[in-house]
């Protein structure tokens, strides 16, 4: 009997890629049909996959700490009546470029370096390759077709990129990374040890290099995507806040009552969206292959949450218009509580339509937040603090917040920007139309 080869299945739109971050059963171990197997980290959120079949784990595809792409091989399993180590082709093929079955206890090493030079002759013509520095079998060396794909549009041969994967198999960051170093093999290996004249202190060296991986990873690349093509630009704003300060503390001990913890998120969520139907264009997105914008008629509103890693993930409050105050506060708590503990689904991660970041008490005076592309705004919100202003001649002391709204101007222009933080203002200026 075959074993069963599981390749990582489509875990959410437009996941390309997940991350393992733990194999729950060892190479090895029995497991049952629907058992968690492993936790992926997407750019979206962790995830446990399943077994989809009962029998003894033989083999994980790839280590912790790996990626591995959608449709790649994620676990062979043999299925009952089938031993682990013996297998033949199954009926569920592994995918192109990964590990194949042990066939009569043959080397897997050998067989997915033949693999690797199948794959070489197919994209270069010649299966003539150099002995790499890192390849300890037969001088072949390992990698998937996408990493080869990928150096070759680069113009770098693979076997002079030192391979830090298993086996030294070269994976994608290691060509990144040679690329990074300007191609040179010994820059690239000298990334992987602490350099020797790296100054030391009585606790350690000075220096410390950490892996761009998992949340912060999918932060950095969807930033610089934001970056590079969303036209910024930032309108700041003041808000007296007297009357929602005194609003909000004459309702939250009524929410604590009903076991709901009010905050001034709530709203602030409904403030924008009242704002967003005046202003719909900040509610949008362009279609840059259409050259369309795309004007939502719902009001989806992702909150910025850090996570206890300190990265950032931004769960999303869907039709926030249609909800209360109550409702909306009892909704962050527990998107909040599920995002710090890596327990938010895809769902509750994906349409979003306008987002906003509460920088909290220790959030500073004012920044200039990054829009959460491909959406068109984002409002900052910062600390309620007592100010000295002035009013009708006198100074006077107000509770006074900044706020900064940052919008694709692209699709916005510099007034409409402006009306619509006049907007928000006004409704959180008189809290009460908010309970309407």
């Amino acid at each position: 009997m075959a074993n069963h080869m599981f390749n990582l299945p489509d875990i959410g739109e437009g996941v390309n890629e997940g991350e393992i971050v733990q194999w729950l059963v060892a190479e090895g171990d029995a497991v049952k049909e629907d058992q968690p197997l492993v936790e992926i980290m997407t750019d979206k959120a962790t995830v446990e996959i399943a077994a989809p079949v009962s029998g003894t784990v033989v083999k994980h595809a790839a280590p912790e700490g790996e990626s591995i792409d959608v449709g790649s091989l994620l676990a062979e399993i043999a299925t009952d009546g089938a031993s682990a180590g013996s297998s033949s082709d199954s009926d569920s093929r592994p995918a192109e470029g990964h590990l194949k079955d042990k066939a009569d206890g043959g080397d897997t090493i050998r067989q997915e370096a033949e693999q690797a030079a199948k794959d070489l002759k197919k994209d270069n013509g010649s299966n003539v390759i150099s002995m790499p520095a890192n390849s300890e079998k037969d001088g072949l060396v390992l990698a998937s077709p996408a990493t080869r794909k990928m150096a070759r549009e680069q113009g770098i041969a693979l076997a002079s990129i030192p391979g830090t994967g298993e086996h030294g198999r070269v994976l994608k960051s290691d060509v990144e990374q040679f690329v990074a170093n300007g191609g040179n093999t010994a820059t690239a290996a000298a990334t992987q040890t602490a350099p020797s004249f790296v100054p030391q202190t009585h606790d350690g060296p000075m220096e410390e290099r950490i892996k761009l991986r998992g949340i912060r990873k999918a932060i950095a690349k969807n930033m610089q995507l934001s970056k590079n093509t969303a036209a910024h630009f930032t309108h700041v704003n003041e808000l007296e806040a007297d009357e929602l300060v005194k609003v909000r503390g004459m309702l939250k001990q009524e929410a604590a009552d009903k076991g709901v913890k009010l905050t001034y998120l709530p709203f602030i969520i409904k403030a924008i969206c009242g704002a967003l139907k005046e202003y719909p264009k900040l509610n949008s997105s362009l279609d840059e292959e259409t050259q369309e914008i795309v004007i939502k008629h719902y009001y989806n509103i992702g909150v910025a949450v850090a996570t206890k890693d300190d990265d950032l993930i931004v769960p999303v409050i869907k039709n926030a218009d249609q909800k209360g105050l109550l409702q909306i506060a009892a909704e962050i708590v527990e998107l909040a509580d599920k995002a710090r503990n890596n327990k938010l689904s895809p769902e509750e991660l994906q349409g979003g339509t306008f987002t906003l970041t509460s920088m909290g008490n220790d959030g500073g005076l004012l920044a200039t937040p990054v829009i959460n592309y491909p959406q068109v705004g984002i409002l900052g919100f910062y600390k309620i603090a007592d100010r000295v202003v002035v009013r009708d001649g006198e100074m006077v002391i107000r509770k006074i917040a900044n706020l900064s709204v940052s919008i694709d101007h692209r699709v916005v222009d510099g007034m409409m920007g402006a009306n619509f933080m006049s907007s928000v203002i006004r409704n959180l200026e008189n809290p009460s139309r908010l309970l309407l």
